[in-house]
């Protein structure tokens, strides 16, 4: 593929509208922080325009021009809120500098291919804005609790001294509550008892009905599949109201064991995917040469097949892990007051007392399945490795 270096000036006839857009989103942040959105989309997308049309029609000065729009921005936004506007203004502004410069030289074709169309580089941006804001629009609420976790004051709101990054209004009191109070610790330690071991029971099932289902001979494939998989589609609720009156039936609910099952059920989906993914690829002629060398299914199965789908083994056991780690549902119809999870422990808390130490346990939870979601990629990128599918 062809490499276009571009080389011609773009007219402020192209760049001042896409600019003055730009503008005018950032500007809907800070209105709306102010109290008036819609002045704030005018003055964003005026100012974008008018900066725009300044540095690339009047002084076309790259470097000067960049730093001049970042500490304007910077000064503008301490004077409107302090430190924190302070930090979003620079960030706003060193965007806007590099966003100018960007469009007015042609740089947003530099890695595209020379044939494409303007219709066609509209879209390959446009798309890729769509998905930076589902992104944001995901990810902003867990960004947001992680920092009131450290609130010094029992509000569930940033306090003027957060805002003005005031040491004062940070504190780890709501850590010390999460892990010395019995309720908090107690639901902590049910938690870890009983998602290992429903982890470990969904692992072994789900590779089992995997590898099974990964025969040719096996009949009525299609529907096994489906039903072993229709906790993950089922409503939550309909499953944990089902569960209830047949545990109930059988003496089993309200116990430790039933909850272990329980989520062993909804973990074992994740297992039989991820299984199933894994072994689209392998190789099967390999269990039949050790088949051939005198090694019995057991040992070829732990010898041979299961060096080469760990990495998918491990990966549904991960999603079946935090799955276990942070249902509340089922727990709740099954569990007792003996039995109650993290999860339940924070509902509980959400409903009858508002307090903070719940953002405390949101944000170890959100580190937990961080960790663990990295772990999966990493084995992910492991096993392609190993089946041939990427580069070492």
């Amino acid at each position: 593929m062809g490499t276009f270096t571009p080389l011609e000036k773009k007219p402020y006839s192209f760049v001042g509208p896409v600019v003055a857009a730009a503008g005018a989103v950032m500007g809907l942040f800070i209105g709306t922080a102010n109290g008036s959105s819609f002045l704030g989309v005018v003055v964003g997308a005026v100012l974008a325009a008018a900066l725009a049309y300044l540095f690339t029609e009047l002084w076309r000065q790259e470097k000067p021009a960049r730093w001049l729009i970042l500490a304007a921005f910077l000064v503008a936004g301490f004077a409107m809120g302090g430190v924190s506007a302070a930090i979003v203004g620079g960030l706003f502004g060193w965007f806007l500098g590099w966003f100018i410069f960007w469009l007015a030289e042609g740089r947003y074709r530099g890695h595209l291919a020379p044939y494409l169309t303007p219709g066609q580089v509209l879209w390959h941006y446009t798309f890729r804005v769509i998905c930076g804001s589902i992104f944001v629009f995901l990810i902003t609420p867990i960004i947001v609790v992680m920092p009131l976790s450290f609130n010094a004051e029992d509000f569930f709101t940033f306090t003027p001294e957060m805002l003005r990054f005031d040491p004062e209004g940070y504190s780890l009191k709501h850590y010390r509550d999460f892990l010395t109070n019995t309720e908090w610790t107690s639901a902590v330690w049910n938690s870890v008892k009983i998602a290992p071991v429903a982890t470990l029971i969904s692992v072994s099932l789900g590779t089992l009905a995997a590898i099974g289902l990964s025969q040719s001979h096996v009949p009525f494939k299609r529907s096994i599949m489906a039903i072993l998989i229709s906790p993950m589609i089922v409503p939550l609720i309909i499953s944990a109201t089902g569960m209830y009156f047949f545990y109930s039936s059988i003496g089993i609910q309200g116990t430790y064991w039933g909850v272990v099952l329980a989520h062993a059920v909804l973990g074992i989906p994740f297992v039989i995917i991820t299984v199933t993914a894994t072994l689209v690829s392998f190789d099967r002629s390999l269990t039949r040469a050790a088949a051939n060398m005198g090694a019995d299914p057991v040992t070829t199965f732990f010898r041979v097949q299961m060096p080469l789908i760990l990495p998918g083994v491990i990966s549904g056991g991960l999603f079946a892990f935090i799955t276990s780690f942070d249902e509340v549902v089922v727990v709740i119809f099954l569990g007792s007051a003996e039995l109650q999870t993290l999860p339940w422990q924070m509902f509980t808390g959400l409903r009858e007392q508002i307090s903070p130490t719940i953002l405390a346990a949101a944000t170890i939870l959100v580190s937990i399945s961080i960790l663990l979601l990295a772990t999966v990629e990493m084995l992910r990128r492991r096993s392609e490795k190993l089946r041939g599918m990427t580069p070492g």
